[in-house]
Protein backbone atom coordinates (compact mmCIF):
# COMPACT_ATOMS: atom_id res chain seq x y z
CA UNK A 1 0.00 0.00 0.00
CA UNK A 2 1.17 3.25 -1.04
CA UNK A 3 2.21 5.70 2.09
CA UNK A 4 0.12 8.57 1.40
CA UNK A 5 -2.60 6.19 1.34
CA UNK A 6 -2.19 4.73 4.41
CA UNK A 7 -2.53 8.39 5.46
CA UNK A 8 -5.52 8.94 4.06
CA UNK A 9 -7.42 6.04 5.38
CA UNK A 10 -6.01 7.33 9.33
CA UNK A 11 -7.31 10.76 8.00
CA UNK A 12 -3.95 12.19 8.09
CA UNK A 13 -4.65 16.17 6.40
CA UNK A 14 -1.49 16.22 5.00
CA UNK A 15 -1.80 13.11 3.26
CA UNK A 16 -5.10 14.46 2.16
CA UNK A 17 -4.47 17.75 0.94
CA UNK A 18 -1.81 16.30 -1.05
CA UNK A 19 -3.47 13.10 -2.85
CA UNK A 20 -5.87 16.10 -3.78
CA UNK A 21 -3.65 17.63 -5.62
CA UNK A 22 -2.43 14.68 -7.46
CA UNK A 23 -5.22 13.41 -8.07
CA UNK A 24 -6.73 16.93 -9.31
CA UNK A 25 -3.41 17.26 -11.31
CA UNK A 26 -3.76 13.54 -12.55
CA UNK A 27 -0.22 13.71 -11.64
CA UNK A 28 2.21 10.39 -11.10
CA UNK A 29 0.33 7.63 -9.46
CA UNK A 30 -3.04 8.79 -8.70
CA UNK A 31 -4.80 5.60 -10.31
CA UNK A 32 -2.92 3.46 -8.26
CA UNK A 33 -4.41 5.68 -5.61
CA UNK A 34 -7.77 5.52 -6.32
CA UNK A 35 -7.23 1.83 -6.52
CA UNK A 36 -6.05 1.35 -3.38
CA UNK A 37 -8.64 3.42 -1.49
CA UNK A 38 -11.59 2.40 -3.71
CA UNK A 39 -12.78 -0.56 -0.97
CA UNK A 40 -12.64 2.51 1.35
CA UNK A 41 -15.49 4.58 -0.17
CA UNK A 42 -19.12 4.05 -1.14
CA UNK A 43 -20.02 5.41 2.59
CA UNK A 44 -20.10 9.24 2.33
CA UNK A 45 -23.03 11.70 1.26
CA UNK A 46 -23.10 14.36 -0.91
CA UNK A 47 -24.98 17.43 -1.59
CA UNK A 48 -24.17 20.03 -4.45
CA UNK A 49 -25.18 23.45 -4.48
CA UNK A 50 -25.54 25.27 -7.43
CA UNK A 51 -27.25 28.52 -8.59
CA UNK A 52 -26.07 31.86 -10.47
CA UNK A 53 -23.40 33.90 -9.20
CA UNK A 54 -24.06 36.53 -5.88
CA UNK A 55 -26.91 33.95 -4.97
CA UNK A 56 -25.16 33.49 -1.73
CA UNK A 57 -24.17 29.80 -1.81
CA UNK A 58 -21.17 30.16 -0.17
CA UNK A 59 -22.72 31.97 2.81
CA UNK A 60 -25.46 29.54 3.29
CA UNK A 61 -23.02 26.68 3.23
CA UNK A 62 -21.15 28.75 6.22
CA UNK A 63 -24.57 28.61 7.89
CA UNK A 64 -25.64 24.98 7.01
CA UNK A 65 -21.86 23.48 8.96
CA UNK A 66 -23.12 24.38 12.35
CA UNK A 67 -26.52 22.45 12.11
CA UNK A 68 -25.14 19.61 9.73
CA UNK A 69 -22.22 19.37 12.78
CA UNK A 70 -25.47 19.34 15.42
CA UNK A 71 -26.50 15.94 13.17
CA UNK A 72 -23.26 14.21 13.54
CA UNK A 73 -22.18 14.36 10.53
CA UNK A 74 -18.15 14.57 9.96
CA UNK A 75 -18.32 17.41 6.94
CA UNK A 76 -15.51 18.49 3.94
CA UNK A 77 -16.51 21.14 1.76
CA UNK A 78 -14.96 21.20 -2.09
CA UNK A 79 -15.60 24.51 -3.68
CA UNK A 80 -15.13 24.96 -7.42
CA UNK A 81 -13.60 28.11 -8.46
CA UNK A 82 -13.74 29.69 -11.70
CA UNK A 83 -9.99 28.76 -13.42
CA UNK A 84 -7.29 31.10 -13.56
CA UNK A 85 -6.19 31.79 -17.07
CA UNK A 86 -2.73 32.25 -15.99
CA UNK A 87 -2.20 30.01 -13.30
CA UNK A 88 -5.11 27.16 -14.41
CA UNK A 89 -5.25 27.03 -10.92
CA UNK A 90 -8.58 28.10 -8.96
CA UNK A 91 -9.40 31.94 -7.88
CA UNK A 92 -10.13 31.25 -4.32
CA UNK A 93 -13.36 33.18 -4.27
CA UNK A 94 -15.54 30.32 -2.08
CA UNK A 95 -12.68 29.37 0.24
CA UNK A 96 -12.18 33.63 1.15
CA UNK A 97 -16.16 34.52 1.31
CA UNK A 98 -16.22 30.78 3.72
CA UNK A 99 -12.92 31.76 6.15
CA UNK A 100 -15.22 33.63 8.28
CA UNK A 101 -17.80 30.83 9.07
CA UNK A 102 -14.83 28.30 9.39
CA UNK A 103 -12.43 30.12 11.51
CA UNK A 104 -13.51 28.19 14.62
CA UNK A 105 -14.60 24.58 12.64
CA UNK A 106 -10.85 23.24 12.29
CA UNK A 107 -12.42 19.86 11.92
CA UNK A 108 -14.20 20.96 8.96
CA UNK A 109 -11.84 20.14 5.57
CA UNK A 110 -12.10 22.98 3.02
CA UNK A 111 -10.67 22.73 -0.55
CA UNK A 112 -10.94 24.92 -3.44
CA UNK A 113 -10.22 23.33 -6.63
CA UNK A 114 -9.91 24.61 -10.30
CA UNK A 115 -12.98 24.39 -13.11
CA UNK A 116 -10.84 23.65 -15.56
CA UNK A 117 -13.13 25.07 -18.20
CA UNK A 118 -15.17 21.73 -17.77
CA UNK A 119 -18.62 22.26 -18.63
CA UNK A 120 -20.74 23.23 -16.06
CA UNK A 121 -17.92 24.40 -13.62
CA UNK A 122 -17.38 20.64 -12.73
CA UNK A 123 -13.91 19.63 -12.72
CA UNK A 124 -13.47 15.54 -14.32
CA UNK A 125 -11.50 15.07 -11.50
CA UNK A 126 -14.26 15.72 -8.57
CA UNK A 127 -15.73 12.37 -8.66
CA UNK A 128 -12.41 10.83 -7.31
CA UNK A 129 -11.65 13.83 -5.02
CA UNK A 130 -14.96 12.64 -3.56
CA UNK A 131 -13.74 8.97 -3.13
CA UNK A 132 -10.53 10.18 -1.27
CA UNK A 133 -12.63 12.33 1.16
CA UNK A 134 -14.82 9.20 1.33
CA UNK A 135 -11.91 6.86 2.34
CA UNK A 136 -10.66 9.76 4.93
CA UNK A 137 -13.96 9.50 7.04
CA UNK A 138 -15.59 11.97 5.75
CA UNK A 139 -19.56 11.34 5.95
CA UNK A 140 -20.92 14.74 4.51
CA UNK A 141 -19.40 16.17 1.44
CA UNK A 142 -20.59 19.19 0.29
CA UNK A 143 -19.71 20.81 -3.56
CA UNK A 144 -20.30 24.10 -4.17
CA UNK A 145 -19.90 24.59 -8.13
CA UNK A 146 -19.17 27.39 -9.79
CA UNK A 147 -21.94 30.24 -10.08
CA UNK A 148 -23.04 30.78 -14.21
CA UNK A 149 -26.49 30.92 -14.05
CA UNK A 150 -28.12 28.54 -16.15
CA UNK A 151 -25.48 26.83 -17.23
CA UNK A 152 -25.12 25.07 -13.78
CA UNK A 153 -26.35 21.79 -14.32
CA UNK A 154 -23.90 19.58 -14.34
CA UNK A 155 -23.38 19.34 -10.38
CA UNK A 156 -26.23 17.22 -10.64
CA UNK A 157 -24.10 14.12 -12.33
CA UNK A 158 -22.09 13.87 -9.21
CA UNK A 159 -23.85 14.42 -6.02
CA UNK A 160 -26.79 12.35 -4.00
CA UNK A 161 -28.60 15.57 -3.47
CA UNK A 162 -28.79 18.79 -5.35
CA UNK A 163 -29.58 22.37 -4.15
CA UNK A 164 -30.21 25.23 -6.57
CA UNK A 165 -30.08 28.86 -4.42
CA UNK A 166 -31.66 31.88 -5.63
CA UNK A 167 -31.83 35.11 -4.42
CA UNK A 168 -34.10 38.30 -5.41
CA UNK A 169 -32.08 40.87 -6.54
CA UNK A 170 -30.18 39.13 -9.38
CA UNK A 171 -33.00 38.52 -12.21
CA UNK A 172 -33.84 35.08 -11.01
CA UNK A 173 -37.55 35.65 -11.72
CA UNK A 174 -36.72 35.13 -15.38
CA UNK A 175 -34.09 32.25 -14.27
CA UNK A 176 -36.61 30.28 -12.92
CA UNK A 177 -39.14 29.68 -15.91
CA UNK A 178 -35.91 28.82 -18.06
CA UNK A 179 -35.34 25.10 -18.73
CA UNK A 180 -31.81 23.47 -17.51
CA UNK A 181 -31.18 24.75 -13.78
CA UNK A 182 -34.67 24.78 -12.86
CA UNK A 183 -34.86 20.88 -14.02
CA UNK A 184 -32.13 19.46 -11.88
CA UNK A 185 -33.04 20.46 -8.21
CA UNK A 186 -34.54 18.12 -5.01
CA UNK A 187 -33.96 21.09 -2.89
CA UNK A 188 -34.58 24.97 -4.12
CA UNK A 189 -34.03 27.70 -1.87
CA UNK A 190 -35.03 31.16 -1.97
CA UNK A 191 -31.70 33.18 -0.07
CA UNK A 192 -31.55 36.53 1.29
CA UNK A 193 -35.02 35.98 2.12
CA UNK A 194 -34.99 39.24 3.79
CA UNK A 195 -35.00 41.08 0.48
CA UNK A 196 -37.89 42.66 -0.86
CA UNK A 197 -39.08 40.42 -3.92
CA UNK A 198 -38.35 36.99 -2.18
CA UNK A 199 -41.62 36.21 -1.48
CA UNK A 200 -42.31 36.71 -5.25
CA UNK A 201 -39.62 34.83 -6.36
CA UNK A 202 -40.42 31.83 -4.01
CA UNK A 203 -44.40 31.70 -5.10
CA UNK A 204 -43.11 31.74 -8.75
CA UNK A 205 -40.34 28.62 -8.39
CA UNK A 206 -43.38 27.40 -6.26
CA UNK A 207 -46.13 28.01 -9.08
CA UNK A 208 -43.83 26.59 -12.12
CA UNK A 209 -41.93 23.80 -10.31
CA UNK A 210 -43.61 22.91 -6.73
CA UNK A 211 -46.32 20.86 -8.82
CA UNK A 212 -44.10 18.79 -11.13
CA UNK A 213 -43.81 15.40 -11.46
CA UNK A 214 -40.28 15.26 -9.48
CA UNK A 215 -42.21 17.63 -6.98
CA UNK A 216 -38.79 19.33 -5.58
CA UNK A 217 -38.78 20.83 -2.27
CA UNK A 218 -38.78 24.75 -2.07
CA UNK A 219 -37.91 26.60 0.58
CA UNK A 220 -36.58 30.49 2.33
CA UNK A 221 -34.21 31.33 3.95
CA UNK A 222 -31.95 34.13 4.87
CA UNK A 223 -28.00 33.14 5.46
CA UNK A 224 -26.99 36.40 6.33
CA UNK A 225 -29.66 36.24 9.73
CA UNK A 226 -29.52 32.64 9.86
CA UNK A 227 -33.21 32.61 9.07
CA UNK A 228 -34.35 29.49 7.90
CA UNK A 229 -30.95 27.96 8.19
CA UNK A 230 -32.45 25.34 10.13
CA UNK A 231 -35.13 24.03 8.36
CA UNK A 232 -33.03 24.00 5.05
CA UNK A 233 -30.47 21.76 7.16
CA UNK A 234 -32.46 19.44 8.60
CA UNK A 235 -34.82 18.78 5.63
CA UNK A 236 -31.70 17.84 3.69
CA UNK A 237 -31.20 15.12 6.76
CA UNK A 238 -34.08 14.26 6.12
CA UNK A 239 -34.07 13.49 2.37
CA UNK A 240 -30.84 11.83 2.96
CA UNK A 241 -32.13 9.41 5.45
CA UNK A 242 -35.80 8.59 3.47
CA UNK A 243 -34.35 8.61 0.03
CA UNK A 244 -31.74 6.10 0.54
CA UNK A 245 -33.09 3.43 -2.03
CA UNK A 246 -33.66 6.38 -4.43
CA UNK A 247 -30.17 7.47 -3.74
CA UNK A 248 -28.99 3.86 -4.59
CA UNK A 249 -30.63 4.31 -7.64
CA UNK A 250 -28.98 7.22 -8.42
CA UNK A 251 -25.63 5.79 -7.68
CA UNK A 252 -25.58 3.56 -9.98
CA UNK A 253 -26.76 6.11 -12.55
CA UNK A 254 -23.73 8.48 -11.48
CA UNK A 255 -21.59 5.39 -12.25
CA UNK A 256 -23.07 4.52 -15.48
CA UNK A 257 -22.41 8.49 -16.49
CA UNK A 258 -18.73 8.74 -15.23
CA UNK A 259 -18.00 5.73 -16.89
CA UNK A 260 -18.80 6.82 -20.03
CA UNK A 261 -17.43 10.11 -19.29
CA UNK A 262 -13.82 7.88 -18.93
CA UNK A 263 -14.65 6.21 -21.88
CA UNK A 264 -15.23 9.22 -23.82
CA UNK A 265 -12.03 11.17 -22.56
CA UNK A 266 -9.41 8.07 -22.91
CA UNK A 267 -10.72 7.95 -26.64
CA UNK A 268 -10.32 11.12 -27.24
CA UNK A 269 -6.36 11.48 -25.55
CA UNK A 270 -6.15 8.91 -27.90
CA UNK A 271 -8.00 9.58 -31.55
CA UNK A 272 -5.71 13.16 -30.67
CA UNK A 273 -2.59 11.47 -30.07
CA UNK A 274 -2.89 9.34 -33.60
CA UNK A 275 -4.23 12.59 -35.37
CA UNK A 276 -1.30 14.24 -34.36
CA UNK A 277 0.97 11.10 -35.50
CA UNK A 278 -1.16 10.67 -38.79
CA UNK A 279 0.44 12.63 -42.02
CA UNK A 280 -2.68 12.55 -43.81
CA UNK A 281 -4.12 14.74 -40.87
CA UNK A 282 -2.10 17.56 -42.21
CA UNK A 283 -2.45 16.50 -46.20
CA UNK A 284 -6.09 16.91 -45.41
CA UNK A 285 -6.03 20.48 -43.86
CA UNK A 286 -3.39 21.66 -46.96
CA UNK A 287 -6.32 20.01 -49.15
CA UNK A 288 -9.27 21.89 -47.34
CA UNK A 289 -7.06 25.47 -47.46
CA UNK A 290 -6.72 24.83 -51.06
CA UNK A 291 -10.36 24.28 -51.55
CA UNK A 292 -10.05 21.06 -52.85
CA UNK A 293 -11.91 19.39 -50.19
CA UNK A 294 -14.41 20.55 -47.21
CA UNK A 295 -14.13 20.26 -44.06
CA UNK A 296 -16.91 17.64 -43.57
CA UNK A 297 -15.64 15.46 -46.42
CA UNK A 298 -12.06 15.61 -44.58
CA UNK A 299 -13.62 14.47 -40.89
CA UNK A 300 -15.34 11.77 -42.75
CA UNK A 301 -12.31 10.33 -44.13
CA UNK A 302 -10.12 10.85 -41.18
CA UNK A 303 -12.62 9.39 -39.09
CA UNK A 304 -13.52 5.97 -41.26
CA UNK A 305 -9.53 5.90 -41.48
CA UNK A 306 -9.06 5.34 -37.69
CA UNK A 307 -11.64 3.27 -37.04
CA UNK A 308 -9.97 1.08 -39.76
CA UNK A 309 -6.77 1.45 -38.21
CA UNK A 310 -8.31 0.55 -34.58
CA UNK A 311 -10.18 -2.35 -35.90
CA UNK A 312 -7.38 -4.01 -37.69
CA UNK A 313 -5.23 -3.48 -34.91
CA UNK A 314 -7.43 -5.20 -32.58
CA UNK A 315 -7.93 -7.89 -34.87
CA UNK A 316 -4.19 -8.06 -34.76
CA UNK A 317 -3.86 -8.52 -31.17
CA UNK A 318 -6.91 -11.13 -30.60
CA UNK A 319 -4.63 -13.61 -33.57
CA UNK A 320 -1.80 -13.40 -30.81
Amino acid sequence: MLKIVEGILKGDRRSLSRAISIIDNEEGKYQEIISQIFKNTGRAMTIGLTGPGGAGKSSLIGKLIDEFKRFGYKIAIIAVDPTSPVTGGAILGDRVRMQANLMDKSEVFMRSIASRGAVGGISRSLRNIIRILDAAGYNLIIVESVGAGQLEIEVSKVVNLTLVVFTPNTGDKVQAVKAGITEIGDIYIVNKSDLEGANTLYNTIKDLIGDTERKPIILKCSAKTGTGTREVAKMIRNLLTERIERIREKDYELLEIELKDMVLNILKDKILTMLNDNPSFHNLIDKIQKKKMDPFQAAEELTSNLLNSSFSKYQELNKT
